[in-house]
């Protein structure tokens, strides 16, 4: 890793979050990296080259209006160190441009006020923020807008067909747009971001396989750019704020356009003061890969870097993916690293071993059909202005389990003060992720012990290991264990339960196996596509419809997996304290 010139100094000042609360070693005076240099876009100064990507969070109200648990989530990330925030995709009207639940909006100048706390929370931390403006095209959810989802072409996005676009609605989009950079101006914004990726409206005009029209805004490459410049036109007129573009560098389908045409379409456009480049269209992995797929799988596609300022996201999880990006653009965008610690920009630049590391299992984070954003290996992502009083602990406590749940239970008692040893029977940490018969996943998760192990270590935490304890303690052996398939070896399996995917992958290196497709349905469709290509690599098929009597079946649990885990510690501790001190349960 090579250190630039210069160094840059932070605080992290958020009293709520957990990771905030360590201490770091006396004189750590911290890393100096390329990130902490900083940057520029248009005429803003950047003071690091960090930025958090835009997120679907679900954490707005259902009007589209910002609300405090969306303003503290945001305001953490910038309290963290990142240089700049890039908010959630944020609808620009009342009609059909909404893609989820409880999405962000800036389609009414009544939302202005509530805007400003949020840009004004983002700005007390030191960090710019960018609003992100998109209109959802074919992907508008069906359910969640007054009008039905339109596109350049009637296609089929996921078995819906949107109508085709009129001259009017093109008229109406650019419009839109226009109204929503206003009310980003009023609002406060430091720039715009105008979302042109992820098979959204714009990407849509800008996709060969996505645009069918023969009308001026189809055909050539001239004309599938026509209607995003005309909104960028609008947009840079009305709101005079820095602007930028985020595109999919190529799409992942077989009928995808490759990474030189993203490029080409960044240089192309007018008016722009950066680019922000993703990948995808609809086929996995886009630019949320999990751990079945390389990292910086996108930087790794990128040709060139274009003529003018570029950022670029994708499984950037460290220092050293930010100091890998870096070298090759001006900004690194990080998004599920950020979820997983809100403090990400401050760690790489000053403490990196105190990184709490994303596991890139795309499952909490990811549910956001439904949900808010929640993250595996933080329960606090989304509770950030939930504040409750820590209790002070004093004195000896034992903690026994050296899974997950016991390292969560020893560092919140380690935090509130007590002077803790762990006792693991084992001759390692880490529990049932030792277990992992799966080479990938095994190596992403451990990196959640050693970061467990690091912080405790520096915490004064002592560790018995090969120890078996029966005195008074804290129990975090695990709440919950599942039938192995390796003992039964049936030859069709019928559970979503993780454990039991794993192991129908090594049961298939003996013999033959079947899964019901209802077996993924616990699976994000990222992680789906990466294990059902594994699967087929090892002989396994799958069918559709019921199970067979003899099949394997779990169904209809509630997944035990490193969240509950996490959860279940802190739980556990509780409870001790509550029955050491006299208090109902």
């Amino acid at each position: 890793m090579r250190d630039p010139p210069g160094e840059i100094t932070a605080t992290v000042r958020d009293p709520c979050s957990l990771l905030a609360r360590f201490v770091y070693p006396p004189g750590n005076r911290g890393y100096t990296v390329r990130a902490s240099l900083p940057g520029r876009i248009g005429p803003l100064e950047v003071r690091n080259r960090i930025v958090m990507a835009p997120m679907i969070s679900n954490l707005a109200q259902e009007t589209g209006a910002t609300d405090e648990a969306h303003i503290a989530y945001l305001a953490a990330r910038a309290r963290g160190g990142t240089g700049l925030v890039i908010t959630e995709y944020t609808y620009v009207d009342g009609l059909n441009s909404r893609g989820s639940r409880n999405e962000l909006g800036a389609h009414r100048e009544d939302f202005v006020p509530k805007l400003r706390r949020l840009t004004e929370a983002i700005h007390e931390a030191g960090s710019l923020v960018f609003l992100q403006l998109v209109h959802a095209g074919g992907k508008a959810g069906w359910n969640t807008n007054p009008q039905a989802p339109m596109a350049p072409s009637a296609l089929d996005y996921g078995g819906h067909h949107p109508r085709e676009m009129t001259a009017e609605d093109l008229d109406q989009v650019v419009e839109s747009f226009r109204r929503a950079a206003r009310v980003g101006a009023l609002s406060n914004f430091d720039g715009l971001e105008i979302h042109a990726a992820h098979a959204y409206l714009l990407h849509e005009f800008l996709s060969p396989a996505l645009n069918r029209r023969e009308d001026r805004y189809g055909g050539s490459f001239e004309n599938r750019l026509r209607l995003v410049q005309e909104v960028l036109q609008a947009v840079r007129r009305e709101a005079g704020l820095p602007l930028g573009i985020r595109l999919s560098l190529y799409e992942d389908e077989a009928d995808g356009y490759p990474p030189e045409y993203g490029v080409q379409v960044a240089e192309r456009l007018e008016g722009l003061d950066y680019v922000h480049f993703s990948a995808g269209r609809f086929a996995p992995p886009g630019s949320s890969a999990s751990f079945g797929y390389p990292a910086l799988h996108i930087l790794r596609r990128l040709p060139r870097r274009p003529a003018l300022p570029t950022m670029v996201v994708g499984s950037v999880l460290d220092g050293n993916g930010v100091e890998e990006v870096l070298e090759k653009v001006d900004f690194v965008s990080v998004g599920r690293a950020m979820l997983a610690d809100p403090n990400f920009a401050w760690k790489v630049m000053h403490d990196p071993e105190g990184l709490r590391p994303c596991i890139r299992c795309n499952q909490a984070c990811r549910d956001l059909r439904w949900g808010e954003v929640r993250c595996t290996v933080n329960p606090d992502t989304g509770h950030e202005a939930e504040c409750p009083p820590r209790r002070p602990i004093t004195g000896p406590i034992a903690i026994v389990g050296g899974g997950v749940k016991g390292l969560e239970a020893a560092l919140q008692a380690s935090l509130a003060g007590a002077s803790v040893t762990l006792y693991e029977a084992r001759e390692a940490l880490g529990g049932q992720l030792l277990d992992l018969p799966e080479g990938a996943k095994r190596s992403e998760f451990l990196r959640l012990v050693r970061y467990y192990e690091t912080v405790l270590r520096r915490r004064g935490v002592s560790f018995r290991l090969k120890t078996r304890y029966d005195g008074d303690a804290v129990d975090c052996r695990p709440d919950r264990t599942y039938e192995s398939l390796l003992a039964r070896r049936p030859s069709e399996v019928d559970s979503p339960i993780y454990q039991h995917l794993d192991e129908a992958l090594e049961l298939a290196r003996e013999q033959k196996v079947t899964i019901t497709e209802g077996s993924l349905s616990a699976l994000d469709p990222v992680r789906a596509h990466a294990f059902r290509e594994e699967a087929v690599r090892r002989g396994i098929t799958f069918h559709a419809g019921s199970p067979s009597p003899e099949a394997f079946s779990c169904g209809g649990q509630r997944q035990y997996d490193i969240r509950q885990a996490i959860l279940a510690g802190r739980r556990a501790l509780d409870e001790y304290l509550r029955g050491r001190d006299g208090l109902p349960s």
